[in-house]
């Protein structure tokens, strides 16, 4: 087996090290013996073809990168949105999760998105800053608790879409919003940082079983690793939140 990951700009949306998700996706996969290539984007680069494509990343940054990201990626909306509703597996991280939605108003411009999710983005008056605790219904019971660090001035409107999680601390799509993202189909769009996946490892398994579903009709379920002291740290660290 072989998964196919098409990291976006990691030279422009590499904000607070989400690009440590890709080193997740990968280590997880050769931990269990699966073949994995990772191939990237970077500014200048035609976007390739997403036909063999199991898995694209984008992560986040700064307005000014975020707004030659999406002009770049204007060109290519019909194969994304295609890649996305054929169950394609995309994981879009603050910057890279407002690009999927209708537009982005900033306080002196408006950034076209890709259209792919019917949300729209705002900005702020302040910046939502901090840890976050949400609690996830897709994954396993015992493991639905997603922790990361969210710093965003957008306020994204999901309108009927599934939101990604419940908040339990922090922040999330709006001012003290009770949700943070959007998972539709095999897309997720979240503010989290953290990196988001090593903090989180059953979700990253999540995304994983997707993608080879996807890609192998007879492929069931990953094989176990020993997530001991990944649960144990997930596990401090909601409680000292949700304690606190």
């Amino acid at each position: 087996m072989k998964v196919n990951i098409l990291h976006l700009f990691p030279d422009l949306l590499d904000q607070y090290f989400d690009s440590g998700n890709i080193q997740c996706l990968r280590k997880r996969l050769q931990w269990r013996n699966i073949e994995c290539e990772v191939s990237c984007i970077k500014r200048g680069d035609p976007l390739i073809d997403l036909s063999d494509t199991d898995i694209i990343f984008i992560g986040g940054g700064a307005d000014k990168e975020q707004l030659y990201v999406c002009r770049h990626l204007l060109g290519y909306k019909t194969e994304l949105n295609e890649y996305v509703q054929s169950g394609g597996s995309l994981l879009a991280i603050c910057g890279g999760y407002q690009l999927l939605g209708k537009y982005y108003k900033l306080h002196d411009e408006t950034i076209n998105g890709l259209e792919i999710l019917d949300i729209y983005t705002e900005q702020g008056d302040k910046r939502l800053i901090g840890n976050t605790v949400l609690e996830c219904d897709f994954l396993d019971k015992a493991h639905n608790k997603v922790v990361g660090f969210e710093n965003h001035g957008g306020r994204t409107h999901i309108g009927n879409h599934t939101p990604f999680g419940k908040v339990l601390y922090g922040h999330g799509n709006e001012d003290n919003s009770p949700c943070d993202g959007v998972i539709y189909k095999n897309l997720i769009g979240t503010y989290l940082h953290g990196p988001l996946l090593p903090k989180n490892p059953t979700l990253c398994d999540y995304i994983l079983t997707n993608a080879l579903k996807r890609k192998y009709s007879d492929f069931t379920e990953l094989e176990p690793i020993d997530d001991e002291l990944e649960n144990k740290a997930n596990k401090y660290i909601t409680e000292r939140f949700l304690k606190g």
